[in-house]
């Protein structure tokens, strides 16, 4: 079955990334892009897309290219 731009989702590693980098926090990662710590749960959880700007940043933050940070792959289904 051909698949649909609905069949994909952003996914991140933000937190394995905060984590390898002297387990920054939610809020440090937060306050170095201009964001809430609330933001960067939901971007975590998978609940909220970044902007490309946002995406960019956190990028520079961990020192890696944009797509070792955030992907676009299938979603996951629950079968």
């Amino acid at each position: 079955m051909k698949k649909s731009m609905d069949d994909y989702q952003i996914i991140n590693n933000i937190r394995k990334l905060r984590f390898f980098h002297e387990e920054m926090t939610q809020k440090e990662l937060a306050q170095r892009v201009g964001v809430t710590r609330q933001t960067i749960i939901s971007l975590e959880k998978g609940k909220y897309s970044p902007s490309l700007e946002l995406a960019f940043k956190i990028a520079l933050v961990f020192d890696m290219p944009i797509g070792k940070v955030f992907s676009f792959d299938l979603k996951e289904t629950g079968s």
